[in-house]
Formats: C-alpha cells, sequence, structure tokens
C-alpha cells in the first residue's frame, strides 16, 4: 500500500523560482512515470494568472496538470481528486480557503486521498493547511494563529526567512501559549512528511532551512533541521 505523504513548501516551488527542483522532487514522489497534477488555487480565488503560471511550469515536466475550481462550476470533488497523484495547493488567504473547502466537504475528501497514498502538496497557505496550527496573514495587518485542518500535529509557520516579522511572531505566539510547538520553513524548503511523521526536509536554495520550534524554560527555541540540497535542477 502507498504511505501518506504531505509535502509542504514554506515557500517557492513554480510560483516563486525559476528553479523548477521542489517540482520535480515532488513530482518524484508519486513513483507514476507521467502522474496526474491537480493544482487548487482556491486561497487566491482561483486567480487566473496564478492558474496559467502553473500551467506554464508543469506543460515542461513529465506529468499531466489540472486544476480544480471553486468559483465558477465546481466538478465532482471526489471523482476529480481521488483521480490524482499529486493535489497540490496554492498560496493566499488561508482563512478563506478553509471557509470554502468546509462548505463544499473538500476536507473529508483530502484525508482521503491522503489515505490513499495521492501527494498532498502545498505552498504558503498550502503548506499551513495540512497542520493543526498556521501562522498567517489572512487578516490584513497582522500576522495571527489560526486552527488548521490537523492531518499534521503542531503549528507550522512558512516564509520564515522571507518576511522579516514571522520570527518575532513565532517567537511571541509560542511564549503566550497560542502556538502549538511547530515547524517553521523558509522560501526555497519544503518538508517532508510520511504519515504524520517528518520524514526529510529538502531545498531548492543551499541556505533554505526548517526548524523546529519548541519553548523551554520560558524562551522560545530554534532549531535548525539537517536539508538536503536539491541544486540547481
Amino acid at each position: 500500500m502507498p504511505h501518506p505523504q504531505i509535502i509542504a513548501l514554506g515557500g517557492g516551488g513554480f510560483s516563486m523560482e525559476e528553479n523548477p527542483a521542489l517540482d520535480l522532487y515532488i513530482l518524484a514522489q508519486t513513483g507514476v512515470p507521467n502522474p496526474k497534477v491537480c493544482f487548487v488555487p482556491t486561497a487566491s480565488g482561483d486567480a487566473p494568472t496564478y492558474i496559467a503560471n502553473f500551467y506554464a511550469a508543469f506543460v515542461k515536466h513529465p506529468c499531466r496538470p489540472s486544476h480544480l475550481p471553486f468559483f465558477s462550476r465546481t466538478p465532482d470533488l471526489r471523482a476529480t481528486l481521488l483521480d490524482q497523484d499529486v493535489i497540490y495547493v496554492g498560496g493566499g488567504n488561508t482563512k478563506s480557503m478553509l471557509a470554502v473547502w468546509q462548505g463544499w466537504g473538500m476536507i473529508e475528501v483530502l484525508r482521503e486521498a491522503w489515505a490513499r497514498g495521492i501527494v498532498l502538496v502545498g505552498v504558503s497557505a498550502g503548506a499551513i493547511c495540512w497542520f493543526e496550527q498556521g501562522i498567517t496573514d489572512s487578516v490584513g495587518g497582522r500576522l495571527s494563529m489560526m486552527a488548521c485542518m490537523g492531518f499534521l500535529p503542531g503549528s507550522c509557520c512558512p516564509h520564515y526567512d522571507g518576511e522579516p516579522e514571522r520570527r518575532p511572531a513565532f517567537y511571541e505566539f509560542l511564549g503566550n501559549g497560542q502556538a502549538q510547538p511547530g515547524l517553521a520553513v523558509d522560501d526555497g524548503a519544503a518538508v517532508h512528511f510520511i504519515g504524520s511523521s517528518l520524514h526529510r526536509v529538502v531545498a531548492s536554495r543551499p541556505l533554505a532551512r526548517a526548524y523546529q520550534m519548541t519553548y523551554e524554560n520560558g524562551a522560545p527555541v530554534e532549531t535548525p533541521l539537517p536539508a538536503e540540497y536539491l541544486g540547481a535542477s
């Protein structure tokens, strides 16, 4: 039986980089020569440019790209998603995305896809959504903690090195008890889970990292995790 897999990108992939290393890594985890990849751009409100950028990137790779709309006529979710090898969730407004998904029963379908071994992937909003909690900028003007789907334990913060307010916000949320211990992920880094256990950290940038975030003896503790640089593919 295939293993449940989730790959969460702090930032990077086709939407942020010319280097396709992270996207190629994702495709390789399917074990399929020509995998089906479905992009889910809900967090961006199905932004046409974002969808076009996805197709422009993935038609260059050995795969069969498609996308799942929610703001035009929405297809049968189970039939569409359970026929995929990769479900790739884009960035944007996490709070709005999860509200839409809740109304459509999307979360239950994603959990079934995960159990079947379909590789679940996401960047930014699409990264934090799999965890119990995420640090989000969904609310204008400030970062905040929000409850997410809970497929993976703990909290997650994307763009850790790319947005200067992220690190102090995570420290603050750990200190005041709003955030559970979890992971911070740089732009260009991805955390790969098999089941609910961290399997590997990979990076498309030489210095990109992920960090284990805890709170010990009255202070936040940031522990760098070993990362495998994938090279400038």
